[in-house]
């Protein structure tokens, strides 16, 4: 009985733990100011060597220009890459759904499946995509079953 309660506990622990869509859209919004403060180049040095103000695990900030282009990203192996027609595990072209968003309201969440470095197990994710000027800044969550279908725009 204490085995069940501990891995229950733990588990509880890391939900707990686990960012929220309002941590995706704080990071998008917090950094959509940095860039209005300090400047499009600033917050994309800030992204790339993996600051802590923007990149909190498998919560982190990234940006893409308006054509598809990763111009800033924690994992810089993908920085001047379009990826806008890789897939997610479903076969969703999401990046494409992003820049639609971007292109046209300005702000909003896309869903599909993606690889959870924590877990390694491909998940549902949203992001929440927030244009500024020229770029589209993207933070993403992992959902929940408690939080499934609850975009918090």
């Amino acid at each position: 009985m204490r085995a069940v309660f501990v891995t229950l506990l733990a588990a509880s622990q890391l939900a707990l733990a686990a960012p929220s869509e309002r941590d995706a859209m704080a990071l998008a919004v917090k950094g959509a100011r940095y860039m209005q403060e300090h400047g499009k180049y600033a917050l994309i040095a800030c992204i790339n060597r993996k600051d802590p103000a923007f990149n909190q695990g498998t919560l982190y900030l990234a940006m893409r220009d308006l054509n598809g282009i990763t111009i800033a990203h924690p994992t810089t192996a993908l920085i001047g890459k379009n990826l806008l027609d890789v897939p997610d595990a479903d076969g969703k072209l999401f990046r494409h759904e992003m820049l639609a968003l971007a292109r046209g309201k300005g702000s909003g969440w896309v869903d599909y499946k993606f690889l959870n470095p924590r877990t390694g197990k491909v998940e549902a994710k949203t992001t929440y995509v927030l244009r500024v000027d020229d770029v589209a800044l993207e933070a993403g969550v992992y959902k929940h079953a408690d939080s499934a279908g609850q975009h918090g725009d």
